[in-house]
């Protein structure tokens, strides 16, 4: 078994793969001076539903708290040009994932270079898009909405041959789940501290189950935060420069830290928007 709690069943593909957001190619493959060039003065000339957008998430991030839902801003019917705009102009930052919604809808999620700014698109079971959104948040909604159903209990047989700390684990992880409400620490269980033997690993996963979101940060590195099948726990795993796990944990909390945006955010969002906004638009 690979190293780490949350691995891919041997012989699987991985149950969500995150996806960018936008044309191609990637923004990153694109010049991030977009903004300064002929084809941009171009495109701000017949976008106006965009130089009209941008203030108004400004004054969204002007007031929005870290604990409070986010708002939306819905751009499904805007044309093309004006989607392209919005993509160049926030572009990529450093949280994606996805969420698998009732129905067969996935949310793909982006967040901007803006934190506290995501992209957000709904597409069907076939894959269309029904729904494309700007959303100032400390996390997408859709992320709460995927995990709202999720069971606050685990159920489990008896210890595989060759266990040695599972049965502990999940004993400590049903209390806390049990015990939990929202605005509470995070309780968390580090694997690198304590032995667990594969046979440990591979019960745990099954205990758990696999949950309907999946969220990567690349910061200083990569965090990999994926859900659970049960209700506010959360794996949690940090990898270094050469795709090495460095820390594997599981978080017991409403949402790992690491994939929100905090409050000091939102207010240096808005200032950077409104930056772009007196730049380029005004």
């Amino acid at each position: 078994m690979k190293a780490g709690f949350w691995v891919t069943p041997e012989g699987e593909g991985a149950a969500m793969t995150v996806m960018p957001i936008g044309a191609e190619p990637p923004l990153r493959a694109r010049k991030l001076n977009f903004l300064a060039t002929s084809s941009a003065e171009e495109m701000i000339r017949r976008c106006r539903r965009t130089a009209m957008l941008l203030p108004e998430l400004a004054d969204a991030l002007a007031v929005q708290k870290a604990e409070q839902p986010g708002r939306l801003f819905d751009i499904t019917d805007f044309p093309d040009d004006d989607r392209e705009l919005i993509t160049q102009t926030l572009g990529e930052g450093e949280v994606a994932g996805v969420a698998a919604l009732a129905n067969g809808v996935t949310a793909q999620m982006q967040e901007a270079v803006m934190a506290g700014v995501w992209r957000i698109r709904f597409t069907d079971v076939d894959g269309r898009l029904i729904a494309d959104y700007i959303e100032v948040a400390s996390i997408p909604a859709a992320v709460r909405q995927a995990c709202s159903g999720l069971p606050a209990s685990i159920s489990h047989g008896p210890a595989p041959a060759g266990a040695m700390n599972v049965m502990p684990v999940l004993t400590e992880i049903g209390d806390r789940i049990a015990r939990y409400r929202d605005g509470d620490p995070a309780h968390v269980i580090t694997f690198s501290l304590f032995p667990m033997s594969p046979e440990d690993m591979a019960f745990l996963q099954d205990a758990l189950g696999a949950g309907p979101v999946q969220l990567t940060s690349r910061g200083y590195g990569t965090c990999r935060v994926v859900a659970t099948g049960a209700r506010n726990v959360w794996s949690v795993q940090f990898y270094n420069a050469m795709d090495t796990i460095i820390l594997d944990a599981l978080e017991v909390c409403n949402i790992p830290s690491g994939a929100i945006a905090a409050e000091e955010d939102f207010r240096d969002s808005e200032a950077r928007l409104r930056d772009i906004w007196e730049a380029y638009f005004k």
